[in-house]
């Protein structure tokens, strides 16, 4: 996508390449004059501004991880086209972390965390290809970074299997015969499964320095709506730089509590 001359562009991209492919587009953006900011929802904000407020202030850290753990309400009626394509993506595009500074592949689910909230629910989440992971990698700098979902499978037989599905699906033929089958698949309402969705990010330093930091957030899907919103009227009034860029990148980490979220620090 080429950068507009004078105009801006907001998207919610939460997987690898398409918000590798948009933060590649920033000296063409900044030539233009136009501000391009990609992952602008939940996913990739909540992670992405808790990594920033606990880098301020000090230097390049050597480890991030970043936990997303949305909480959302299911309406009933289909899955869906565009979320059965998602899954299937995950799927098919496996595993990915930073080592040394370089994206590299590992195991879908790998890296499980049982993460204890601040309100004292909890909930598993495991190691997948995300746009949290590249927001993460550019906000901190850091060589060593992961990214867990609790949207991945956790339970040991189900991630055994995760690669032999990627595989299978990878084959044109099958993966639109599993889009299609997904997409039609009837889904029940059900309520938020806990109060609160959360972004969760642990920044170590090289000396042993360790800090923890939460994002707390209502119905996920809402703080997606406001943080779209909130960018959109940003850029609207002239707000934020030319280039391109993850949200808190380019608006601040103040766009998370603006839009909704409440920091929790340690």
């Amino acid at each position: 996508m080429p950068a507009c001359p004078g105009g801006h562009y907001v998207d919610q991209a939460n997987d690898v390449v398409a918000v590798d492919r948009l933060l590649a587009l920033h000296d063409e953006a900044v030539r233009a004059g136009s501000t391009l900011v990609t992952g602008a929802g939940f996913g990739v904000l909540a992670t992405e501004a808790v990594v920033a407020k606990l880098c301020e202030g000090r230097p390049t850290p050597h480890r991030v991880r970043v936990d997303a753990v949305a909480s959302v309400a299911v309406e009933a009626g289909a899955l869906g086209a565009a979320l059965a394509a998602s899954i299937v993506d995950v799927l098919t595009t496996g595993g990915r972390r930073y080592e040394n500074g370089r994206l590299v592949t590992s195991r879908l689910g790998a890296d499980p965390q049982q993460l204890i909230f601040p309100d004292g629910e909890s909930a598993t989440s495991a190691g997948a290809a995300s746009g949290e992971l590249v927001a993460a990698h550019a906000v901190s700098g850091a060589p060593f970074v992961t990214a867990t979902s609790a949207l991945v499978p956790t339970a040991p037989l189900i991630r055994a299997l995760l690669a032999l599905l990627g595989r299978l699906l990878s084959v044109p033929a099958l993966r639109r015969l599993a889009v299609d089958r997904l997409g039609r698949a009837p889904v029940k309402a059900a309520p938020r499964p806990r109060k609160h969705s959360w972004g969760h990010a642990v920044v170590e330093w090289a000396d042993g320095t360790r800090h923890e930091g939460w994002l707390r957030a209502g119905d996920g899907m809402d703080f997606t709506a406001d943080v779209t919103a909130t960018v959109t009227e940003l850029l609207a009034r002239g707000v934020g730089r030319p280039g391109a860029w993850t949200p808190a990148a380019a608006l601040g980490t103040d766009l998370a509590t603006t839009a909704g979220g409440t920091f929790v620090l340690d």
